[in-house]
């Protein structure tokens, strides 16, 4: 007997670009409902509604909205992992890699804070995505290991350790502030972030 299809998988791949293009047309539509609505009145039917489809052509694409979210969440964490990448990929000292990377994450959650809330608070997570994040951790904490090593102006008693403070603490006040403080401003958060972390390595 095979096994069971999981709940937030999306039916099919699509093969043509017309099914490609409806397919996200109701992710787009999806964002602004949920976004718009929240988790728990951000209904297939609104949705559809808002993608100009039938129920009933959507749920050919998607068995329900948390399948329609996993794709979501999976977007936005690998918009973050391609960033973290591209920031600490070259060896540079903190001064110049940390606020670049506080600044780029920064703007990644405020861009849809209400969305953000939604896939990271309220939507289940299934398996596979909570693997995911925890894979992309994992390379953002070897990765800021790395620089912690090489750089010459800091002598960490214990780089993994506090690779791992690092990218805890960036990602912890990221969420905390964006999209929950209503005055909450960016420019200021990443100031903040970057203090505190310096302070600590050094």
């Amino acid at each position: 007997m095979p096994p069971a299809r999981s709940p937030y998988r999306p039916r099919k791949t699509p093969r043509q670009q017309r099914a490609w293009q409806t397919r996200q047309r109701i992710e787009e539509a999806a964002a602004r409902v949920f976004a718009r609505h929240g988790y728990a009145s951000g209904t297939t039917d609104r949705i559809a509604e808002e993608a100009g489809l039938s129920v009933g052509s959507l749920y050919q694409y998607f068995p329900n909205k948390d399948a329609i979210l996993a794709v979501l969440a999976q977007a936005h964490l690998e918009q973050m992992v391609e960033t973290v990448r591209d920031v600490l990929t070259e060896q540079r000292p903190l001064a110049e890699w940390l606020p670049e990377l506080t600044r780029a994450l920064v703007r990644i959650h405020a861009a849809d804070p209400q969305l953000h809330q939604v896939l990271f608070e309220q939507a289940p997570r299934p398996p596979e995505l909570l693997a995911r994040f925890r894979q992309a951790e994992d390379e953002a904490v070897a990765s800021v290991e790395r620089l912690l090593r090489a750089d010459p102006d800091l002598t960490p008693a214990d780089p993994g350790c506090q690779a791992r403070f690092v990218v805890a603490t960036i990602e912890s006040l990221i969420h905390r502030f964006v999209g929950r403080v209503p005055d909450f401003d960016a420019a200021d958060l990443e100031r903040e972030i970057v203090m505190i972390v310096t302070g600590y390595l050094y």
